[in-house]
């Protein structure tokens, strides 16, 4: 029996190797909606997100410059609709997580997982299966409980937001998988392409005068703030993306995926234990219930 055992240990240990580093993106994700709230106000939005993404996009254009210059026009183009796409998202995450807590904004993006099939059996007209659609009426039910932590009232302009973010999120994903022209284009040179789409949407946001500049709150901020700039930047977008190219090469997509599903729960893990905030008995019903909504769901797809 142990002789039988003995070279699945390995075979475990191996998987756990992979594992534990995309579920440290999960918790890093989790935990980004209280540092971005942390060092965000309503004026500050654009030129931290020009900030955030100014300090990894030079690092990515180096690694990936060679599959940038075997890109096409064509593809240049898709991942530029993307980019403006992204920037839709992360405007809308950004200023959402100011006017609502990190735990509302981690639960209610998680219903992302529910738009997405969602959004894509209506385009292929293929009804999803009936424990797909009770998965995501859960969720819904979820979602105005937990925005109703306080008691019934109306849902605040954050969660709105972030409810929006998770339908632009939709659109992003659905655009991705029916643009022909970026369906082989070289993953790290994508990701660079609408990355730098959305920078200089957030750039001319700026330059228009769209809140504070990016110079004047680099300058005022202080280790704090530089500390919650670099975690969102460094560990939440570009360890990220490399964890994730490296774990896809080593493991199954769909092990991937759940592993990174597990990020609500991290947003919520730290919103409560680390930024001290509290959902109330109907708001802590109404999280279990979107955990337990987009969890099914995604076993019923």
């Amino acid at each position: 029996m142990s002789t039988l055992a003995a070279p699945a240990a390995p075979a475990a240990r191996r998987a756990w190797l992979t594992d534990l580093p995309v579920l440290l993106v999960a918790v890093v994700w989790g935990a980004s909606y209280l540092a971005a709230k942390g060092i965000t106000t309503t004026h500050t939005v654009v030129a931290v997100l020009v900030l955030r993404f100014a300090v990894v996009l030079p690092a990515l254009v180096v690694a990936g410059w060679r599959g940038l210059r075997a890109l096409t026009a064509p593809q240049w183009r898709g991942a530029g609709v993307l980019g403006l796409i992204l920037s839709g998202i992360f405007l809308l995450e950004t200023y959402g997580v100011v006017h609502t807590s990190a735990t509302n904004a981690g639960l209610i993006i998680s219903l992302t997982m529910i738009f997405t099939p969602l959004a894509e059996a209506a385009v292929t007209r293929e009804r999803p299966p009936r424990a797909f659609l009770a998965a995501a009426g859960l969720s819904v039910l979820g979602v105005v409980l937990l925005t109703q932590g306080g008691g019934f009232t109306r849902p605040s302009p954050g969660d709105g937001l972030i409810l929006l973010a998770a339908l632009a999120r939709t659109v992003h994903v659905l655009a991705m998988s029916r643009i022909k022209a970026v369906r082989d284009a070289d993953a790290l040179s994508l990701t660079t392409v609408q990355l730098g789409g959305a920078v200089a949407v957030f750039a001319l946001l700026a330059a228009a005068g769209t809140g504070a500049s990016p110079w004047s709150v680099a300058v005022g901020f202080g280790a704090r703030e530089w500390a919650g700039l670099i975690f969102l930047s460094v560990f939440c977008t570009l360890f990220a993306f490399f964890v994730q190219m490296w774990a896809v090469r080593r493991t199954s997509p769909s092990r991937v995926s759940l592993l990174l599903g597990t990020e609500p729960l991290w947003a919520a893990a730290v919103g409560i234990a680390v930024g001290g905030e509290r959902l109330g008995l109907v708001g802590l019903v109404g999280g279990v219930l979107v955990l337990v909504g987009t969890s099914w769901g995604r076993g019923a797809r």
